[in-house]
């Protein structure tokens, strides 16, 4: 087995809780990784000396590889010219994901695959090691069997989310479209996927409607998660809390029962800051969330309706500019927090037996990930103990 070992680390970020740091932090420190996983963490004056290869981090940062939680990688076509009307006033409402439908329908296995591993890329390259993709842009059985299957060839956490919204051709028949999804597209896609979604929002689902769609996947060993309280108040926090569902997503708007209600539960709040950037919808107060006892996880959300981003430190600056988190709260809602969303322990934390999935930053610290919004600071990334990224040396012309 071989054996790497990552000395001279300025700052390691390990999410392991202390009781004199709930962040785990270690400095001129050393990670030996041992095949796939994680074999030992100190100081680095401590390290092991017979390895077969030696990385000299610099004095710069290792933190977790991010773990995103909640995307949409697998669609076609593109929704650019709604993001300027969005820009120019025009309020965003969930029906846009029926254009991103039609898209999807028309595009074939190979542009999908060439769609989602493009992103997938794009992510990697900013130090996430483990990505959830969610169906939800076929909405007719074949289509949404597609996208699982394609999601599946590059991620273990595939989501089913058949009950997006109603497609057009069930227009006024959202009952009939739920029996469609707990049937016969639950019975497609089921063996794809491990987990169960539903948009629980008024233009989308109601809460009943929304418990069929997520008992009918608990009954086939889904798990289940909830997309709630994106564009106004309701009811789907309460029903993701009651369900025991992994996370409840967005959380723009909530109550003090709703975070009453997160805060007693085993369910994750995930924010989703590239969705309020690119709606100009109100931040969500993270800060509230955390003093209050919520854990909470930050995700990119890639899509092409509300958040075509794919970069995880852009959201993690928002939520530390924009949601009241400090940059240390959101690396490790970006990290742990996501983790615990997938119900995952062992990634987002660097420790003996975690998979070996690392991040090199740039940087002597994770504060420069907020510090220096919009600059590109991942070095290397590890995945599960191999490089799989590393940024290109570039020389300058005088």
């Amino acid at each position: 087995m071989s054996t790497v070992l990552i000395t001279n680390i300025g700052e390691l970020t390990t999410n392991v809780v202390s009781p004199h740091d709930t962040f785990g932090t270690l400095h001129d420190a050393a990670v030996l990784i041992e095949g796939d996983r994680i074999a030992w963490t100190g100081a680095s004056g401590d390290a092991p000396v017979h390895v077969d290869e030696v990385v000299d981090a610099g004095g710069h940062a290792v933190i977790p590889g991010f773990v995103d939680s909640h995307s949409h990688l697998v669609f076609g076509g593109d929704r650019a010219a709604e993001f300027e009307a969005r820009m120019a006033g025009q309020k965003y409402a969930a029906g846009g994901i029926r254009s991103t439908v039609a898209a999807t329908r028309g595009a074939s296995d190979d542009e999908l695959r060439a769609r989602v591993r493009g992103l997938r890329d794009e992510m990697l390259a900013q130090g996430t090691t483990t990505v959830e993709i969610k169906s939800g842009y076929g909405l007719d059985v074949a289509t949404e069997e597609r996208l699982v299957r394609l999601a599946a060839e590059v991620t273990d956490e595939v989501t089913f989310l058949g009950a997006h919204v109603v497609p057009p051709e069930y227009s006024d028949r959202a009952d009939a479209y739920v029996d469609l999804v707990i049937g016969e597209m639950l019975d497609a896609c089921a063996p794809h996927a491990r987990w169960i979604d539903v948009f629980c929002e008024t233009g989308a689902f109601t809460v009943p409607q929304s418990r069929r769609v997520l008992e009918a996947g608990i009954a086939r060993g889904l798990k289940p998660r909830v997309h709630a309280s994106q564009l106004g108040p309701g009811d789907g926090v309460r029903l993701a809390v009651e369900v025991g569902a992994a996370s409840v997503d967005h959380g723009t708007y909530l109550t003090d029962a709703d975070i009453a209600a997160l805060a007693a539960s085993d369910t994750v709040l995930t924010l989703l800051p590239g969705v309020e950037f690119s709606t100009r919808q109100p931040y969500p107060d993270a800060r509230r969330l955390i003093d209050a006892g919520v854990t909470v996880a930050l995700a990119c959300d890639t899509n092409p309706g509300s958040s075509f981003t794919s970069s995880m430190p852009f959201c993690i600056a928002v939520a530390v500019r924009d949601m009241g988190m400090t940059p240390a709260e959101a690396i490790r809602a970006a990290t742990a927090g996501g983790a615990a969303a997938l119900q995952r322990d062992d990634v987002g934390v660097i420790a003996p037996g975690t998979r070996a999935d690392l991040v090199l930053l740039d940087a002597p610290t994770r504060v420069h990930l907020a510090y220096r919004p919009g600059v590109p600071l991942v070095k290397r990334v590890w995945k599960d103990g191999v490089t799989a990224w590393r940024k290109e040396q570039r020389g300058t012309v005088a």
